[in-house]
């Protein structure tokens, strides 16, 4: 009984799919934050980008009639 029980604790600590998980986990996370600093940092010169891009579609449609 004592030996099973220590043979499990050895299998349970030598396991490595937790490590993994996490580790995957931690390059998502990263991701992630990289994604945000980009979009935090560029969002407002594209906003302005794209206005001015709307605004002369908008200007160069013919007017309708």
């Amino acid at each position: 009984m004592l030996l099973k029980l220590l043979t499990k604790t050895q299998t349970f600590i030598h396991c490595e799919k937790g490590a993994t998980a996490i580790e995957y986990g931690l390059i998502a996370a990263g991701i992630a934050v990289a994604i945000s600093v980009v979009v935090f940092t560029v969002g407002s010169d594209l906003v302005a980008l794209f206005s001015g891009i709307g605004g002369n579609i908008v200007s160069a449609t013919p007017a309708a009639g």
